[in-house]
């Protein structure tokens, strides 16, 4: 849990930084109103991890925000990567994608794969 709070501390904006410390008394407090407000997708996922390790009753706190995030979270190497997430396609967009697929190569149209 330590680690996971000096992890979480590096991710937060710089004016948040002095209350995320293990001596703040309202440090899970902090940490939610941080996670529903304007917490990046990385920080989300730490924040849940502690929540979860801390137990009851604090990730219930967290779950009335159980919304599919815009972002997903990869890790490559070891490295954290945010990647937003496509969003549904109308049947509009995959006509025309359909129609720039579809090239004529010698006078044959030929769908490209």
């Amino acid at each position: 849990m330590i680690e996971l709070v000096f992890e979480i501390r590096r991710f937060v904006s710089p004016e948040l930084k002095p209350a995320i410390k293990l001596a703040n008394p309202d440090l899970f407090s902090e940490l939610q109103r941080y996670y529903h407000g304007r917490a990046n997708a990385v920080t989300k996922a730490l924040i849940k991890e502690l929540f979860y390790l801390a137990g009851n009753p604090w990730p219930a706190r967290l779950a009335h925000d159980q919304e599919n995030p815009p972002q997903s979270v990869r890790v490559y190497r070891g490295q954290v990567q945010v990647h937003d997430k496509p969003t549904p396609a109308s049947k509009a967009e995959e006509q025309a994608t359909q129609k720039r697929k579809t090239r004529i190569y010698r006078g044959q149209v030929v769908t490209a794969p």
